[in-house]
């Protein structure tokens, strides 16, 4: 087995690879003068398993660079390729909601089984219905197995605290971690008018006098996370925790989080955060403990499943 990484997030590839007290693989990855990528193992890969860990989210360049890198390991004859994406950008287009779109997801996915990938695996994808999309073996990792230890400190009582889910999309996330955590829960209907925009319709459950905790897979515009969190204070709440798995901060969402009502915001390092987007309110959570243990039972043929059991 030999662990390498793209330009995506080093950082979490170092530390998958600390977990498996192995080095990362030796790799060239760069660009020509005109901005084309170019790739290159600078190591013997042949009749091993390679891991290749790169996160798709944005610019696409993070894209094409992975796939260049499964297409240089399987023509180096590498018995195994298995692309780590810990966020797998493009997730949210996941279907047709409207005449003459794409399905994006699945159009990732085809580039990626293309190139001859054996294995994927991937972390809180926004819909895991993406999993069907691709005709090989695909494992769904879950962020909660890095981040109970964390939000079990609050030691919050079940009729002090809620969860929270923003919209419908992350309720059985929400309720997952109400569960796990012996909270109660509570649902915003939001609405969306257009990409990138939600308005709060309604709120069911209660939340006065409550600590509130927003859990989402992701964070882009922050917008759905600060509207949620206004409501919540609006309603009563006494405080507001923010819990998320994917950190994309794009647009002006470093300065809506800073200036919302929400105490803490916690996510996880699928994505690199460079330090101008860092700010007091944020925590990081690493994952790689989770996605070298899971790289680790992949290689010995061992259960992931048991993983998921808390």
């Amino acid at each position: 087995m030999k662990v390498f990484s793209g330009r995506s997030n080093p950082a979490l590839a170092e530390g998958i690879a600390n977990y498996l007290d192995m080095p990362l693989g030796a790799m060239y990855s760069g660009n020509f003068s005109d901005g084309e990528i170019g790739v290159g193992f600078e190591e013997n890969i042949r009749n091993e398993d390679v891991y290749i860990i790169q996160s798709t989210n944005p610019p696409a360049d993070n894209i094409i660079e992975l796939l260049l890198m499964l297409d240089a390991a399987r023509r180096a004859s590498a018995r195994k390729v298995v692309a780590v994406i810990p966020y797998f950008g493009y997730g949210r287009q996941d279907r047709k909601h409207r005449p003459r779109v794409p399905v994006s997801a699945r159009t990732m996915l085809d580039m990626i089984t293309a190139v001859g990938v054996n294995r994927i695996i991937c972390m809180d994808l926004h819909s895991p219905q993406i999993q069907g999309f691709a005709n090989v073996p695909f494992d769904h990792l879950y962020s909660y197995i890095a981040l109970l230890a964390r939000l079990k400190e609050f030691k919050w009582e079940e009729k002090h605290s809620v969860v929270l889910a923003p919209d419908m999309g992350s309720a059985r996330m929400s309720q997952s971690y109400a569960k796990k955590l012996q909270m109660g829960f509570a649902l915003i209907d939001k609405r969306r008018p257009s990409p990138n925009k939600a308005i709060v319709a309604n709120v069911v459950g209660e939340l006065a006098d409550k600590h509130v905790m927003i859990i989402d897979d992701m964070i882009d515009t922050a917008g759905t996370i600060c509207n949620a969190a206004d409501m919540a204070m609006e309603k009563g709440a006494l405080d507001v925790t923010c819990v998320a798995t994917h950190p994309v901060f794009s647009g002006k969402s470093i300065e809506k989080l800073s200036n919302s009502p929400i105490s803490k915001i916690i996510v996880c390092d699928t994505i690199d955060v460079p330090a101008e987007k860092s700010f007091d309110k944020l925590e990081i959570i690493s994952v790689s403990e989770v996605f070298g243990e899971s790289i680790k039972r992949i290689n010995t043929g061992r259960s992931l499943s048991s993983l998921f059991k808390f």
